[in-house]
């Protein structure tokens, strides 16, 4: 069977620096842009803040935006902006769309109260202690309001995109299986158009407490990614990220102009530990995508700050020698679930812009004109992935 080529059409991107491709091309082309941090509201720990939206532009019905939560406000929104900018409204009733997404947002005065009871609650008395929560306070019921694939469940409402739905789940590696079934799917010829990608409400108690207590946060002022001593962490970031994929035969065939030929994706779920095992894989998925390395290449980190993690990045980074690498975690945060489809739609941007951006982290090297783009994806914890991106033809 022959493998139809795959490619961006549309970009719906939304971050702390603001909304839209033109917004953040404007921002990150420009030498020495500032990360957007809000240190107060959950310190120890700061996060890259949501910005001020105009729902009512792609969120239309009061009612829509009141039984939504924020992420899947921010969510829908860019979702509505990759279809826009795609020319793609036409089209929705035949588009397949696949979402990568966490959990809701909980009962944040319930978790509390748990929280505090175990800290004061003797270790045998643990058990019993929480069955009777699970009996009262943590009624299933509280949570069915909340459930991932009802951010899939909006868009199609919202936009009206009545294609296949698809929700995945499991952090970093979510999204970028995501965007890896997305593009596989088209190029097997099933289907002629998607829309795919995730979001991440950084502004969040109960994603602290998630987060903190697993020592995956950044604790005190804000560092660059590269530059977090000790156990590192991740700064939150706000993130909103969807992308219009299409066969080129289906882009062509309606007069759109692709923005960048999505030439593949690949992933791995290696436990993160020391030792080189999470490079190894990297370096795997690499191979399978042809190598690209040296002058031409650009590569968009998306490295969390977590020092293992970190350093298996940093020495996969360092086998591509010449390349212009770029750690966007420093200006947008780690988007967890929507970090990996954010990078690829600012590789696409940068892509059809016929440039590529500036140092964004004090670690960052290499310049010069770029004809490809390695999008990277280490979890924090756990995944690797890689995303190939060429200029379209």
């Amino acid at each position: 069977m022959t493998r139809q080529d795959v490619v961006i059409t549309g970009i719906g991107l939304v971050s702390s620096l603001g909304e839209g491709p033109d917004a953040h091309w404007d921002i990150l082309s420009k030498p020495g842009t500032a990360p957007v941090v809000d240190e107060a509201a959950f310190a120890p720990y700061p996060v890259h803040p949501l910005p001020a939206l105009n729902l009512d532009a792609q969120i239309p019905k009061k009612g829509d935006q009141r039984q939504m939560e924020p992420w899947q406000r921010l969510g829908t929104y860019a979702a509505g902006l990759a279809i826009d900018q795609a020319s793609a409204r036409g089209l929705v009733a035949d588009m397949h769309l696949i979402v990568s997404a966490g959990g809701g947002e909980r009962d944040i005065a319930v978790d509390e109260a748990v929280a505090a009871q175990f800290c004061t609650t003797p270790p045998a008395e643990a058990g019993p202690a929480l069955n009777e929560k699970l009996a009262t306070d943590l009624r299933p019921t509280l949570f069915l309001a909340q459930l991932s694939n009802l951010l899939a469940g909006n868009i199609s409402i919202v936009h009206g995109v009545t294609g296949s739905s698809r929700t995945f789940m499991g952090e970093e590696a979510a999204a970028a299986d995501a965007v890896r079934i997305a593009a596989a799917r088209l190029a097997e010829g099933r289907g002629g158009i998607a829309l795919v990608g995730g979001a991440y409400a950084s502004q969040r108690w109960d994603l602290v407490l998630l987060y903190g207590a697993g020592g995956a946060l950044w604790r005190g002022p804000f560092a660059p990614v590269s530059a977090r001593p000790g156990t590192g962490g991740f700064v939150g970031g706000a993130l909103g990220a969807f992308l219009v994929l299409e066969t080129a035969d289906h882009a062509r065939a309606r007069g759109a102009v692709p923005l960048a030929r999505l030439a593949g994706v690949a992933s791995d779920a290696t436990h993160v530990r020391a030792g080189g095992a999470s490079a190894a894989a990297a370096k795997a998925l690499h191979a399978r995508l042809g190598a690209p390395s040296g002058a031409g290449l650009g590569v968009l980190s998306g490295m969390t700050g977590v020092a293992e993690a970190r350093a298996e990045e940093d020495a996969f980074l360092a086998t591509l020698g010449g390349a212009a690498i770029r750690r966007t975690g420093t200006l947008l945060g780690h988007g967890v679930e929507a970090s990996f489809p954010a990078n690829v739609a600012l590789g696409a941007l940068a892509l059809s812009r016929g440039g590529f951006y500036p140092a964004m982290d004090p670690a960052d090297a290499g310049d010069g004109p770029v004809e490809r783009i390695l999008v990277t994806g280490f979890g924090q914890w756990r995944g690797e992935a890689l995303a190939l991106l060429e200029r379209a033809a």
